[in-house]
């Protein structure tokens, strides 16, 4: 057998979940891991190899599809992908790719997988149809970037975020990327004892864990009680002090005007973590990001009931479309007349009334956060 097909069977085997089943890459490849008796060595091999195809399955499709002259079965193209992704962009030698990735597939198609590998290997890509092909992204997200964040900035993210993410630990031992952190720390920041702060969307409870370690009473909402048991399992583990209520964020059980501050971190997009959610960039519709900004805007209006004179609210969202940040930003102030805090410190960039992260600016996630002084 060719050293290395073991890891390559189970990226194969995960990646069809993925492909044809419409798994999510994280949760399956989680699990078949668990299930491997593949040491750590490897598993990080297929998780590199599951992400990377998945991330660049447009170009790797590209760059296949120039020498078959046919449709091939889905395992053909899964098997090609992976081999593609080693020798293009994963740095792997292309006669290593291309024996222990054949070795990977069935009898009746080794032949054209062997062919075509070998060809890729031979004759790279050296003129991409287009900045989407290339990077890997539907032509309708880059050029929504493109609109929103102006076109530099935005083909640097998408670049950025072809990268794996760099694994960034608190001081407590919690894995949370910077930019998030950020969030937190403004969050809780200029906060005094008794003072208290409503995490209204708080799964899996980084953000909420990071802020009552400073000592402020923090209670954590969040729709599911799996998910508010999530942010349990977090904050015993890190030994931290929170209140923890299941709710309806557009709903919410409490009190009006209880709240010193009440932190708004609202599902969204996603688009600023795709480097750490390798399959959201085929998920993501243009017709479901302004579904989320009309949510974003109902939690933000709930949200505004419970903050106690002279209070804040804060808006955060891990994404940098327009429609999620400033468009939601200005409808909430028209709707309601509250005025925004001021300009964010460095190394927030300017954002509308708010401020932005790009993940090129910190090697980060991409994140947005506005913040309102309640009268």
């Amino acid at each position: 057998m060719v050293e290395g097909a073991a890891p390559r069977r189970t990226a194969v085997k995960v990646l069809e979940r993925i492909e044809n089943d419409g798994a999510f890459a994280n949760l399956v490849l989680n699990t078949t891991l668990e299930k491997s008796k593949l040491d750590s060595r490897d598993r990080a091999f297929v998780t590199e190899m599951v992400y990377g195809t998945t991330r660049m399955r447009r170009a790797c499709d590209y760059t296949l599809d120039r020498f078959l002259h046919d449709e091939i079965e889905p395992l053909a193209r899964t098997i090609l992908r992976l081999g593609v992704w080693q020798i293009i962009f994963g740095g792997v030698p292309a006669h290593a790719a291309v024996s222990a990735t054949v070795e990977v597939a069935p009898r009746r198609i080794r032949g054209l997988c062997n062919a075509v590998l070998r060809r890729i290997s031979e004759n790279p890509v050296t003129d991409w149809p287009s900045e989407a092909v290339e990077l890997s992204y539907p032509d309708w997200l880059v050029n929504l970037l493109k609109s929103d964040i102006g076109e530099q900035n935005a083909l640097v993210m998408a670049k950025t975020m072809n990268e794996p993410a760099p694994a960034v630990t608190r001081d407590d031992g919690y894995h949370q990327d910077l930019s998030s952190q950020m969030v937190a720390e403004l969050a809780g920041s200029d906060l005094r004892d008794g003072d208290s702060i409503l995490d209204l969307c708080s799964a899996p409870g980084g953000k909420a864990t990071l802020i009552a370690s400073g000592g402020v009473w923090t209670v954590a909402a969040d729709l599911r009680k799996n998910r508010i048991g999530l942010v349990a399992e977090n904050a015993q583990r890190l030994d931290t002090d929170l209140s923890l209520v299941v709710s309806d964020g557009c709903f919410p059980p409490f009190k009006p005007k209880v709240f010193n501050r009440v932190l708004v971190d609202a599902p969204c997009s996603g688009l600023g973590v795709l480097r750490r959610r390798a399959d959201a960039r085929w998920r993501v519709s243009k017709e479901e990001i302004k579904r989320l900004s009309f949510l974003q805007e109902e939690l933000l209006l709930s949200a505004l009931n419970l903050v106690a004179p002279g209070g804040q609210l804060i808006y955060s969202v891990c994404t940098v479309t327009s429609a999620e940040t400033t468009e939601v930003d200005e409808r909430f102030r028209a709707k309601t007349g509250v005025q925004s805090c001021g300009p964010l410190p460095d190394p927030w960039r300017v954002h509308g009334q708010g401020g932005m992260i790009l993940p090129q600016d910190l090697n980060s996630e991409g994140m947005a956060i506005f913040r309102y002084h309640v009268e």
